[in-house]
């Protein structure tokens, strides 16, 4: 493989592990608001022990997420160095705004949520919450805009240097507001926010599945549903409207997402499921007639633009965005049909007896993750083969310097490495959801520990 598919295969590596992280952070950030501000509102002590355990949680995936985060800041510069040239005034500012409203808001706060609950008022304390949520929202927030730049550029114009073209930021705020970035920023904000709805419900059924801790359980599976259906919902109708917006600026995308080789006359049907054949060049699926033309521009007669209208040069992996996309999809699917089974049989009171929907629920973690990334993969291969839309393609971003066999290296230690932070990230979760949430007793007792043992440390320096 030549030098530009192994950087390809090395960054999304790293952005496919990295993004396990940042979506549990701020799906975790809104879930600790709402139940901080459910005890503030009740002061019911079961909001106040969910709250101490899933803030250690937080700060578990806040940890591996900054750390998982810088790789792929270096190899901006290793990897992708003219990419980085051509578009480093624009990504320096919003890069910039990342670590001033988000790092320096979220870190300068997180000391305070971890280690303030006994040391400062529950209203100071929620105060620190909201800020640690924020900033992890504002962080979600100028990596969006940054990546929507790429599929929607605006607000720059292009300067000849003498090592080529770059693109210059005219204006901010037009960069900032680009046409897709709102749809984009919406839709990834609402998957996140699913991932730490579901993180909670699949907590609260295990411990149901166990018997233990029912109390809490039964709360955090209640606010996890309720949840999860609210963002479900939210979530349909921001889907809908990202598709309409690739329709009118990456017509190439979306006809990739439904494999639409040839623009046919009428109504284009949508696929449920099926597979492409990139020999024939056909769709083999099960079909709704009309329905994607329906979706797009909301009447039953503009057809949807196939490849056949896009130069074959520029088209993108078509069964690998199709199957992706369709992916993400029966996810959304597989979680509102768990969500809605689940409430149902909260409804009647014998969730806690339906051991196979416990089950479902458990597993039902995975569905956000499964979604995110396949979303994501369909997202930028559906962009290829430009980096920059229509401004620069993807092989001349690829650094000149470097040779297959050093990316190749850095691949396998990159693999090596993230499947021990993995493992350790396995360990350690298991070992926090083992434990449990914490008695207020003993959450008290643990933390004059802590205090002890660093004043006999201090004594002893």
């Amino acid at each position: 493989m030549d030098v530009v598919v192994l950087s390809r295969i090395q960054f999304a590596i790293n952005s496919c592990f990295h993004y396990l992280y940042p979506p549990m952070s701020i799906g975790l950030g809104i879930m600790l608001v709402i139940m901080g501000g459910m005890y503030l509102k009740t002061k019911d002590i079961k909001y106040r022990e969910m709250t101490h355990f899933w803030i250690r949680i937080f700060a578990l995936t806040f940890a591996l997420g900054v750390a998982t985060g810088l790789v792929q800041v270096f190899a901006f510069g290793t990897n992708w160095a003219r990419y980085s040239r051509f578009v480093g005034d624009v990504f320096g500012s919003a890069l910039a705004c990342e670590g001033i409203f988000a790092f320096f808001l979220e870190s300068g706060f997180l000391g305070i949520l971890l280690f303030g609950a006994n040391r400062v008022g529950p209203k100071l304390h929620y105060f620190a919450n909201i800020c640690v949520c924020l900033g992890a929202h504002f962080s979600a927030i100028w990596i969006v805009v940054a990546n929507s730049w790429m599929q929607t550029p605006a607000g720059y114009r292009l300067e000849e240097t003498p090592l080529g073209p770059r693109a210059v930021t005219t204006d901010f705020w037009a960069m900032v507001f680009n046409p897709s970035t709102v749809d984009r920023l919406i839709h990834t904000i609402i998957g996140c926010w699913l991932t730490g709805a579901f993180f909670v419900i699949s907590v609260g059924a295990y411990y149901l599945l166990k018997q233990v801790h029912l109390p809490i359980a039964r709360t955090m599976t209640k606010l996890g549903l309720w949840l999860a259906l609210a963002f479900l919902v939210m979530q349909f109708f921001s889907g809908d409207s990202s598709a309409r917006l690739i329709a009118k600026f990456q017509p190439a995308k979306l006809a990739a997402f439904e494999g639409i080789y040839k623009t046919e006359p009428g109504p284009t049907p949508i696929s449920v499921i099926g597979w492409v054949d990139k020999k024939t060049e056909e769709v083999h699926s099960l079909k709704i007639p009309g329905v994607l033309t329906f979706l797009t521009y909301h009447n039953l007669k503009t057809p949807i633009a196939g490849l056949d209208q896009i130069p074959r040069d520029e088209w993108p992996n078509v069964a690998a965005v199709f199957q992706t996309y369709h992916m993400m999809v029966m996810m959304w699917t597989l979680m509102f049909i768990v969500t809605i089974c689940g409430l149902w049989y909260l409804k009647k009171g014998r969730l806690e007896n339906a051991r196979w929907l416990l089950w479902s629920m458990m597993i039902s973690v995975s569905f956000p993750h499964i979604a995110q990334q396949c979303g994501w993969i369909s997202a930028e291969m559906g962009r290829q083969p430009w980096i920059v839309w229509k401004m620069l393609r993807t092989v001349d971003g690829v650094s000149e310097s470097i040779h297959p066999s050093q990316v190749m290296g850095s691949i396998i230690m990159f693999i090596t490495m993230y499947l021990l932070l993995f493992v350790l990230f396995i360990f350690l979760l298991d070992r926090k959801i083992k434990h449990g949430p914490e008695k207020e007793d003993e959450f008290d007792l643990l933390y004059r520990n802590f205090m002890k043992q660093g004043a006999r440390i201090s004594d002893k320096k």
